[in-house]
């Protein structure tokens, strides 16, 4: 792994468990085993190396939801298979989790692939949800949109809820009970 990749994969790292402030640029460098000339021969600053590392975790996650939402079966059982994957609940959601640092919410390069990210998950629910409907796997009644915005918003609260537990168990059952709504709705 290159110098560009070990500043990237550090800061990527620090960011889910430090935040923004917490993440200095001495520290990525330690944790990179990079000299502050290296850092600033890649990327201009801190920002700039946290936008690459914030964009990567974004993609990363898409990517990773992705295979489950375009794997075999139903609709309900993509959307399951999403759902219940294997994830590090007490860490919380590593794209969720910069919507609670005021320094990446309010700098609008750094919030946008978390808004991105975010968007592309509801749209994609959205159209799975539809697609679900529209072949009669789903009650006529769903309404996709408003469904889409539901399971992210249980999925992020059940990451939070987890965290203030100190225990996977309201992550968990976040997931049942929304999975038990979207089963209501199986035709």
């Amino acid at each position: 792994m290159d110098t560009s990749e070990r500043l990237i994969e550090s800061t990527r790292a620090l960011l889910w468990e430090r935040g923004y402030v917490g993440t200095s640029p001495k520290a990525i460098q330690q944790r990179a085993g990079a000299g502050q000339g290296s850092m600033y021969h890649h990327f201009s600053g801190k920002p700039d190396l946290a936008l690459a590392a914030i964009s990567r975790t974004a993609e990363e996650m898409r990517a990773l939801a992705e295979r489950q939402f375009s794997g075999p079966g139903t609709v309900l059982e993509r959307i399951s298979a999403y759902l219940l994957r294997e994830r590090e609940v007490l860490k919380g959601c590593p794209v969720g989790r910069l919507t609670q640092d005021p320094d990446v919410v309010a700098d609008p390069d750094l919030r946008r692939p978390v808004d991105e990210t975010f968007a592309w998950l509801r749209d994609r629910l959205a159209g799975l949800l539809a697609e679900g409907r529209d072949r009669g796997e789903l009650d006529a009644a769903l309404d996709p949109a408003a469904t889409a915005a539901t399971v992210v918003a249980v999925l992020q609260g059940g990451y939070v809820l987890a965290r203030a537990a100190d225990s996977d168990e309201p992550f968990r059952q976040a997931v049942r009970g929304v999975l038990g709504l979207l089963e209501a709705h199986a035709r």
